[in-house]
């Protein structure tokens, strides 16, 4: 396991290449124990730190590039997870409506009964993601049961390996021994398939953040802590007995290697619901956290990545569950010129609806293209990369495979084969071409006609390298935009939303 270094190192860039210079990024990091409840009849404006000026829109200076959304009992009834099968849940739905708005793209969600993660990134980033994997650990009743655990998405952006994990676990004052051991237990557990970032600690940058339930250590009762959070001078005293602090910072029993800035808001536990009231059947307590960490010479010995946590605070206004939400803003460094080998497509003037139509891509002779890639058709304004229109296998192209429209699917990185009749292509023709051009490959892969696409719309194609373990995806290629258009006295085709 890699040992983490100390947070507060800077970046010492000056002297390296261009191409490897670093810039500056943003992550937006939401925790919330949400205690089953759906985010009907409120706004998450405020939780994401939307806040518009006069004009009524947010600086895009101010915005995030990043935002991970980690969400603790999740209403996870078995009819609710029947439906989720087939149907976003409401949570991500909601975020997603909203983020949309700020050109936002809901990149990978991964959930594990009430835990829930989900990822989005700004547009313009999107291209930019390799290896993303999601993993997730139980930890509830001897690692049977998800009520407790982990979830967590890891991806790879502008040549820097990112994790974000959210947690769960063992509840209640008495239960520290437990807590410690789910935190062992995720460590041990988790695992991902990416080389150079199989375990959690291997990444640059690390973020573990929800519902930890570290609780204070002392007898005092529920009402003797409320009393003592009304003196602002007792604050310090407070957090100095907290669990979590003592076990990461003293004892260093467990997520030592983290760091975070000391809570500087109120316990964010537990509350009456539908107030800001503290519930005193349990004493209060900052169960809900947000941690980071960094490798400064992970990457370039010569220029050291840094990170730095610009905010951190809890959200009063949120009352439908016994939580409150908190939230962390942060800076840290990435190399904006790192470009992986990937695949540029031809531009695609125009799609005939109805007709067979060919895409055309070059591949460069050191891209590894992986045995199950695939490229999908996307409305121009996607918010999700889950929603595509359709889609084609690269190297399944010999087999009638393919997708229905408006497909939604957890694993959007392996889409479902759908076997279709061969009349939508011509017999004993072969649907993928290749030709070696200089030191590219040119590969040409033919659409089946029953694409249904809207006229006079626009669309891109993305391409996603997957390696087939455990999910593991790239977006390696993203065309310019294209129109949609019937051909001249073709037949009604029957148009719907896409997004």
């Amino acid at each position: 396991m890699s040992k983490m270094e100390d947070a507060s190192a800077t970046a010492t860039a000056t002297a390296a290449p261009k191409a490897q210079q670093l810039e500056t990024y943003r992550a937006y990091i939401v925790t919330w124990n949400v205690g089953s409840r759906f985010p009907d009849n409120i706004s998450l404006r405020q939780l994401l730190g939307l806040h518009d000026d006069a004009s009524g829109k947010a600086d895009d200076e101010d915005l995030p590039d990043i935002y991970a959304i980690g969400l603790q009992e999740v209403n996870a009834q078995p009819q609710h997870q029947v439906i989720g099968l087939f149907k976003e849940d409401p949570w991500t739905h909601k975020a997603k409506q909203l983020l949309r708005g700020y050109n936002y793209v809901a990149v990978k969600t991964e959930q594990m009964q009430g835990l829930l993660l989900t990822m989005f990134v700004r547009r313009q980033h999107v291209e930019h993601l390799k290896d993303m994997e999601a993993e997730f650990t139980r930890t509830g009743f001897g690692g049977i049961w998800g009520n407790k655990g982990a979830v967590s998405i890891r991806f790879t952006l502008y040549g820097c390996g990112l994790s974000f994990v959210v947690a769960h676990l063992a509840a209640h004052d008495h239960q520290l021994d437990e807590r410690i051991e789910d935190y062992k237990q995720i460590l041990e557990n988790h695992h991902y398939h990416v080389k150079r970032y199989r375990e959690i600690y291997d990444h640059d940058y690390v973020f573990w953040f929800g519902d930890l339930n570290f609780r204070l250590n002392g007898s005092d009762t529920a009402t003797e802590v409320r009393d003592a959070l009304r003196d602002e001078q007792q604050h310090d005293a407070l957090i100095q007995r907290d669990q979590l602090y003592d076990v990461r910072e003293k004892s260093q029993m467990a997520f030592q290697v983290l760091h975070e800035r000391l809570p500087a808001f109120p316990p964010t536990f537990k509350f009456k619901e539908g107030t800001s009231d503290y519930d005193l059947k349990r004493r209060p307590a900052w169960t809900d956290r947000i941690m980071y960490a960094v490798q400064p010479s992970n990457r370039q010995p010569g220029m050291q990545l840094a990170i730095e946590q610009c905010s951190y605070k809890s959200h009063p206004a949120y009352n439908i569950s016994d939580h409150k939400p908190v939230t962390s803003d942060f800076t840290l460094k990435l190399y904006p010129n790192y470009r992986a080998p990937g695949v540029t497509f031809t531009p695609l003037s125009v799609w005939l609806i109805g007709d067979e139509n060919t895409v055309e891509y070059r591949k460069q002779i050191e891209f590894d293209e992986g045995p199950n890639d695939w490229i999908a058709i996307y409305g121009i304004e996607y918010a999700s990369l889950a929603h595509y229109v359709a889609y084609e296998y690269v190297n399944q192209a010999e087999s009638p495979t393919s997708s229905d429209s408006n497909q939604e699917r957890d694993y959007f990185d392996t889409p479902a084969p759908h076997h279709r009749s061969e009349r939508h292509h011509h017999r004993n023709r072969q649907r993928l071409r290749r030709q070696q051009v200089a030191n590219e490959e040119l590969v040409r892969l033919d659409f089946a006609d029953d694409v249904e696409l809207r006229h006079g719309e626009q669309y891109v194609l993305i391409y996603f390298r997957s390696t087939g373990l455990r999910g593991v995806t790239s977006v390696s290629g993203i065309s310019a935009p294209f129109v949609a258009e019937k051909r001249s006295g073709s037949p009604h085709r029957t148009e719907y939303h896409v997004d």
